[in-house]
């Protein structure tokens, strides 16, 4: 949608907030229009929503990786085999594809704010019904439900920031990268003394409902009329995908997606377990996952301004695989003894997520095949990512130690990297598929 001619704001939706003057345009908004005078509410709307973004950032991956420190006491507590388990660190990027499809649908028709601020309610009821549930099933949906609050707001996010910020998009996604960074730490690094704290894992992830539960408070102060949602739609076209089809890069783009998020929710998921049966503390497994996790802090800021440099990203791309096969190679021959380095490695190797963004914003011409090219590279390759987790508590349960799983994980990485340096050329989708939008 275009700044030029933006509609009034519906009942039920955020108002958006003019650009600020102390930023140049050509900057972060290039073609944004000259800043209007801010109405009286705004700087209190400008902090609000800068506050539910930090906050909601904060609580897109700490349901996910405080159950991956925690998850050999949840299938004791539960009776879950190990097949079972890899079920449950598949359930992630099956939410993210299914609910990632839905949630622009969602907001065009409720507003984003609403949307939003309904996908931290579902992620602090989740995490706070899975600290109850007394069996598999229970908990399972629990999970989902968190896991659909998380997929809508994870779609929806960098939509508020471009269409809130649209002249500081870096600077807020910056800001909202960094906040994301730091909850998928902090949750691996704290999770498991917490739980030593309160007595248990089922207080130890269900504190997490309270960091979510803060997040709601924000979204409530944005939305003017809590009751008048029905109208309140979004008018933003609705994104298509059908002639992406035709585009090499765009799939390659999917499969790079796919592959690196089936690398990132096996590293969530398994990647503590592997450490703890290798000899290392609950304490220090989540402290190594919480490395991991940390290096995207900084590098998500470094990543793609050296690829936005680069006319081609395909040495990028290898150059974070082949930290991630030096990595696992570690794990397979000694996964005790050098578990602080491998650790800082994949944590090098997991930043291929920033790049993947980087790369779908510089494959499109205009703003408009963005939007089609990252919903459908995402949503695929959510879809993709899938049987990558399963698959790793499949074999971990079936041969009993962890070489056959490694050597999948190893394994993964190759494709990964082939399809990285497709999509890493220097070419568009529109050249592709003949579309001028």
């Amino acid at each position: 949608m275009s700044d030029e001619s933006q509609p009034p704001t519906p009942p039920g939706t955020l108002s958006p907030i003019p650009p600020a003057p102390s930023v140049a345009p050509a900057a972060e908004g290039a073609g944004s229009r000259p800043p209007a005078a801010l109405p009286a509410s705004s700087p209190w709307r400008t902090r609000f929503l800068i506050a539910g973004l930090v906050l909601a950032a904060l609580n897109l991956r700490p349901a996910i990786t405080s159950l991956g420190s925690l998850l050999e006491e949840v299938r004791v507590g539960l009776h879950m085999s190990g097949s079972v388990a890899g079920v449950l660190t598949s359930v992630p990027p099956l939410c993210f594809a299914v609910f990632g499809f839905a949630a622009p649908r969602l907001a065009r028709r409720f507003g984003p704010g609403v949307v939003v601020l309904a996908g931290m309610v579902a992620i602090t009821a989740g995490v706070a019904l899975r600290a109850f549930a007394g069996g598999t099933v229970l908990f399972l949906a629990a999970s989902a439900c968190a896991l659909m609050g998380i997929a809508v707001s994870n779609v929806l996010m960098p939509v508020i920031v471009k269409r809130y910020f649209p002249d500081r998009v870096g600077t807020m996604t910056g800001l909202y990268s960094m906040a994301l960074a730091l909850g998928t730490a902090g949750a691996a690094a704290v999770t498991v003394p917490l739980t030593r704290a309160l007595g248990g894992w089922r207080p130890g992830l269900g504190i997490w409902a309270v960091l979510a539960a803060v997040a709601v408070l924000p979204w409530l102060g944005l939305i003017r009329e809590r009751g008048a949602v029905q109208g309140a739609a979004d008018p933003s076209p609705a994104p298509s995908a059908l002639r992406l089809g035709r585009s090499r890069t765009a799939w390659a783009l999917a499969c790079f997606f796919g592959l690196q998020a089936s690398g990132a929710y096996i590293t969530m998921g398994w990647m503590p377990q592997i450490f703890r049966d290798a000899g290392v503390s609950a304490g220090t497994a989540g402290l190594l996952l919480a490395l991991i996790m940390v290096m995207g802090v900084p590098l998500a800021f470094v990543i793609p301004r050296t690829a936005a440099r680069m006319t081609n990203q395909a040495p990028l791309v290898i150059g974070l695989g082949l930290c991630g096969l030096a990595a696992y190679a570690g794990l397979y021959v000694a996964p005790a003894q050098g578990a602080w380095l491998w650790a800082l490695m994949l944590g090098i190797s997991n930043c291929a997520f920033p790049l993947a963004l980087t790369m779908i914003g510089m494959r499109s011409r205009t703003g408009a095949g963005v939007v089609r090219l990252s919903a459908f590279a995402q949503s695929t390759g959510y879809l993709i990512s899938i049987p990558g987790p399963l698959l790793v508590g499949v074999l971990y349960q079936h041969t009993g130690g962890w070489g056959l799983p490694i050597a999948l994980m190893a394994g993964l990485l190759v494709p990964q990297m082939l399809a990285g340096a497709v999509a890493g050329r220097d070419r568009t989708i529109e050249d592709e598929t003949r579309v001028r939008d």
